[in-house]
């Protein structure tokens, strides 16, 4: 099992910046991805950025968001820059071990609140 714990969500004016941390504990060497995804009211979650051998980002988040790890604490980061309104969402942290090229079992965190005001 592996429990995430997600910070640092907040509100922020349009332009400003946050950064996300998410720690994760228990069977963390299994983790062979980790993620962070958003779900805005009345929206599918989404995929905004993923890190395992390489980092993966939304088209809507290039060039503003950036996905870092830090294996010895067990957490990955995600820093915000350029913040917009539609960037407004819960964050989840996402946690993966893969059995197969498309077989995984994954984890969630309790999610973190982002609002951004125009």
């Amino acid at each position: 099992q592996v429990q995430l714990v997600e910070s640092g969500g907040g509100l922020v004016q349009a332009g400003g910046s946050l950064r996300l941390s998410c720690v994760a504990s228990g069977s963390t060497f299994s983790i062979n991805a980790m993620g962070w995804y958003r779900q805005a009211p009345g929206k599918q979650r989404e995929l905004v950025a993923s890190i395992s051998s390489g980092t993966n980002y939304a088209d809507s988040v290039k060039g503003r968001f950036t996905i870092s790890r830090d294996n010895a604490k067990n957490t990955v980061y995600l820093q915000m820059n350029s913040l917009k309104p539609e960037d407004t969402g819960v964050y989840y942290c996402n946690a993966k071990r893969f059995y197969t090229s498309n077989t995984y079992v994954q984890y969630w965190g309790q999610g973190t609140q982002v609002t951004v005001s125009s």
